[in-house]
C-alpha cells in the first residue's frame, strides 16, 4: 500500500484542513464537500510540503463529495485503485489515510464494523479505526490500495467509531462527471444533473438547492489585512492559509506562521534552528544581542525562534502600513536568519524547515565526483567504481523526482551507494 501515499494530499482552506486523494485514470483530487465548503479555490499540499492551487470543480453536498482541479498535478498519476465489483466485508482490515488535526501524514488500521450503517438517510461503511478531524476526505483502503470508502465523519462523543462514504457511491460520482472545462458545478442528487449558475433550485428537475452551496466564506478584516501583506510579499494567500485567521507557509526554507493571540495580538513567528551542541555561548550571545529589531529572537524547547507581535488595534491605525511592512520583513528575515544560524553557528535546521532535497542530491553527486577525482589521482585502477556510483546517484535522483520511490527509499539507497564509494 506504500505506493498510494503520494496520491494522498492535505487540503487547506480558510476554515481548516482535511485530506484528498487521486485515483487511477482521473486527474482531479477527491475530498469531502464539508472540507471545502465556503471555498471555490483552496490549497493542496503534497508530502514534500509543496502547495498547489486547486479550483473546486464539482460538489455534491448530499453525498458529501467534491472534486478539485489541480493543474500542477495533472501529470501525477493517481495510484489508488477503483473496483466497482469490490465486496466490502465485515471484520476485514481497512486503513485510514490522511492528515489528522493538520499533522503530517498518518495511517491508522482498523476493521469494518458494519458494511451498511444507516446514518442521515444514507448507508456508510463503519470502522473502529482511529478517525480524527483532518482525516475527512481521505481514502479508506484495503491492504492492496483498493478504495473501500472515503472517510467522512466521526461521532463527537464516541470513541472508535468512524464512517466512510461507500466506494460504490464514490465510483458513481466519478463515472458521471465527464467535463474538460473547469467550472464550479453543483450536482443534484435527485436527477444527477449539474447546475452552474447560483440558484435555489436544480436547473433540470427543480429540486431545492441550499443557496449557501454557491457562496464563499467571507474573510475577516484581520484576514484581509494579512493577506494583503502576503500578496505584497509575492505569496498567494490561498496557498498560505491554514485555518480561520491562521496562515502557515515557507519563505525559502523557513516556516512562517501568522495568527491571533488572546484575541488581542497579531503574532508572526518562525521556528528557525535547533540550538547547537557546540558554540553555545557564542550563539546565546548573538540571540541576546537582539540585532534584528523590530523582531525578537528567542528560545523555546531548545529551538530558536524569530517573532513579531503587535496589538490588533494597530491595523486600524496610522501604523497599519508599518505593521504590514513588518510582517513582510519577518518572513524575509526568517529566511535569512536560519542560514546565519546554520552557517555561522552550526545550528541544524528546525524540523519545520523546508529543505530542497533535490539540491541535497546535487551536493551528494558533487561530493561523489570529488571522491572520484581524488581516487583517480591516487590510484587509477579504482576510479571506475566511483564513476558507477555517480551514475547510480543520477538514476536514483530521476526515480525520486518522478515519485517512483519514497523519500525513505531514496535515503536508504543513497546511503548504500555512498557507503561503497
Amino acid at each position: 500500500m506504500e505506493n498510494t501515499k503520494n496520491s494522498i494530499y492535505k487540503i487547506i482552506t480558510a476554515n481548516g484542513t482535511g485530506t484528498g486523494f487521486k485515483v487511477a485514470s482521473r486527474d482531479y483530487v477527491i475530498t469531502n464537500y464539508h472540507v471545502i465548503s465556503g471555498s471555490k479555490t483552496v490549497a493542496v499540499e503534497d508530502h514534500k510540503q509543496n502547495r498547489y492551487l486547486a479550483k473546486v470543480a464539482m460538489v455534491n453536498p448530499e453525498v458529501d463529495l467534491a472534486f478539485l482541479d489541480v493543474q500542477d498535478l495533472k501529470n501525477r498519476p493517481g495510484k489508488i485503485k477503483l473496483d466497482p465489483n469490490y465486496e466490502v466485508k465485515n471484520m476485514q482490515t481497512v486503513f485510514i489515510n490522511g492528515f489528522p488535526f493538520g499533522m503530517p501524514f498518518t495511517v491508522t488500521e482498523g476493521i469494518v464494523s458494519s458494511v451498511n450503517q444507516p446514518m442521515r438517510g444514507r448507508n456508510y461503511v463503519q470502522t473502529d479505526a482511529a478517525v480524527n478531524p483532518g482525516n475527512s476526505g481521505g481514502p479508506m483502503l484495503d491492504e492492496n490500495g483498493v478504495l473501500v470508502g472515503v472517510t467522512t465523519s466521526k461521532f463527537t462523543e464516541a470513541d472508535n467509531v468512524g464512517f466512510g462514504i461507500q466506494h460504490t457511491d464514490v465510483i458513481k460520482q466519478i463515472n458521471e462527471y465527464n467535463f474538460d472545462d473547469v467550472k464550479y458545478r453543483v450536482k443534484c442528487n435527485s436527477c444527477d444533473s449539474y447546475t452552474l449558475e447560483e440558484s435555489e433550485f436544480c436547473s433540470n428537475c427543480g429540486n431545492r438547492i441550499d443557496i449557501s452551496v454557491f457562496e464563499e466564506f467571507e474573510l475577516s478584516h484581520f484576514a484581509q489585512f494579512t493577506e494583503a501583506a502576503l500578496e505584497e510579499l509575492g505569496a498567494n494567500p490561498v496557498l498560505c492559509r491554514a485555518g480561520r485567521d491562521y496562515w502557515e507557509f515557507h519563505q525559502g526554507s523557513a516556516l512562517v506562521r501568522i495568527f491571533v493571540v488572546n484575541s488581542n495580538y497579531l503574532y508572526a513567528t518562525s521556528p528557525l534552528n535547533k540550538l547547537p551542541k557546540t558554540n553555545l555561548n557564542e550563539t546565546l550571545t548573538f540571540i541576546a544581542s537582539n540585532k534584528v529589531k523590530p523582531y525578537k529572537l528567542g528560545i523555546y524547547e531548545n529551538k530558536i525562534f524569530v517573532s513579531y507581535r503587535t496589538h490588533l488595534s494597530d491595523i486600524y491605525s496610522a501604523e497599519k502600513e508599518e505593521v504590514k511592512k513588518n510582517i513582510i520583513g519577518l518572513a524575509k528575515e526568517a529566511d535569512r536568519l536560519d542560514d546565519v544560524f546554520h552557517d555561522r553557528f552550526g545550528c541544524e535546521m528546525s524540523m519545520e524547515s523546508k529543505v530542497d532535497e533535490l539540491e541535497m542530491v546535487s551536493e551528494i553527486q558533487h561530493t561523489a565526483v570529488e571522491r572520484e577525482e581524488t581516487l583517480q589521482r591516487e590510484n587509477t585502477g579504482v576510479h571506475q567504481e566511483d564513476t558507477s556510483a555517480v551514475e547510480r546517484l543520477k538514476k536514483l535522483k530521476s526515480l525520486y523526482e518522478m515519485d517512483l520511490i519514497t523519500a525513505e527509499e531514496y535515503a536508504a539507497k543513497k546511503k548504500d551507494i555512498l557507503d561503497l564509494v
